[in-house]
């Protein structure tokens, strides 16, 4: 079995075809920016080398296959996706998954929330009872005895959830757009905690979400999604770990990592988290976080092509003889 396991989260940042209209705001790439986007996405992908790997707005599936043809590493990869509804008010990008190792049959795409569960926002007449991005599900085959269930998501933004119903009432519109749009990372981050607990209640499995949460890790959406305020229930422990903090070999001298900038504060909202059987303070460990790296040196830069949003990769090692005296390989350029 193989005793290292690499995992990465990748917001690619508006992967779509030449011509589409994505956004009613943006241009659509001519053939020469489109073959830039996808070359520099697929050098991204081999310099990660991870054996699966959670991606964020995606809005075309073919897209993707055109950025796996172009790698080295994953051309003959498993390619998981779906493309946004064309029958949508507007366009909402997709997640996808790829991975190296096999992929169990029951793929899963969660759109709308569990449990019946629906949250009215303020000024919306209908509550909402559905994922700001549907949440994709897959079980990973490490070997006959170990299923590994990954969630890749993307809540939603801190954008302004505008609305076009002045009220005289309510003057700081740009107040209440905010909650709105606070509100729904919270819904999403509530349903995707249920989904997390509804598959516990069925079987105890090892667990791993990642992707873009839009929040850093202290922050409440993405502590309802790790389970704050949970503890361990007949010697189970429910809650997820944010892989950066339980990392064993975690260098406070190099600690640089950010996965976003905005109006110049450096931020960490890309997260991949784990279930306490990759904890190494845990009992239960099969495994341990052993080293979380951020690939973010393009962002310095500012390439039109290159994403807005830095790489996530998280080594897991597993308990065994084999793992034993296993030394990290970074990626050139990493900031861990």
């Amino acid at each position: 079995m193989q005793q290292e396991l690499r995992f990465a989260t990748f917001n690619v940042c508006n992967l779509a075809l030449p011509g589409m209209k994505y956004y009613e705001d943006q241009i659509p790439y001519s053939a020469e920016e489109y073959d830039a986007k996808i070359s520099w996405i697929a050098q991204q992908l081999d310099r990660l080398d991870a054996d699966v790997i959670g991606l964020q707005e995606i809005f075309s599936q073919a897209a993707l296959k055109d950025v796996l043809a172009k790698t080295q590493k994953y051309r003959d990869a498993h390619h998981i996706g779906f493309d946004p509804d064309p029958q949508a008010d507007h366009l909402t990008p997709s997640v996808a998954l790829i991975s190296r190792l096999p992929v169990a049959e029951g793929v899963t795409t969660f759109k709308e929330l569990p449990n019946d569960l629906a949250v009215t926002l303020p000024g919306v007449a209908h509550p909402v009872s559905h994922f700001t991005r549907p949440i994709l599900h897959a079980k990973i085959e490490v070997s006959p005895d170990l299923l590994i269930h990954v969630f890749v998501c993307h809540l939603k933004s801190k954008l302004p959830d505008y609305r076009n119903d002045n009220n005289d009432d309510q003057p700081d519109q740009t107040g209440i757009a905010m909650l709105r749009s606070l509100i729904r990372r919270g819904t999403d981050a509530l349903g995707l905690r249920t989904l997390l607990s509804n598959l516990n209640k069925e079987k105890r499995a090892p667990i791993i979400v990642m992707g873009d949460f839009n929040d850093v890790a202290n922050a409440i959406p993405t502590q309802m999604v790790m389970g704050l305020g949970k503890y361990p229930i007949n010697g189970v422990d429910d809650r997820l770990f944010e892989s950066y903090r339980i990392q064993s070999r975690r260098d406070a001298l190099r600690d640089v990592g950010y996965t976003h900038i905005h109006d110049g504060s450096y931020e960490t909202i890309d997260h991949i988290l784990v279930s306490e059987e990759f904890n190494p303070a845990s009992r239960a460990a099969i495994g341990e976080v052993v080293e979380v790296m951020y690939l973010n040196d393009h962002m310095t830069f500012k390439q039109a092509h290159a994403s807005d949003h830095g790489l996530v990769l998280a080594r897991i090692l597993l308990h065994g003889k084999s793992g034993s005296g296993m030394t990290p390989s970074n990626p050139d350029g990493a900031s861990v």
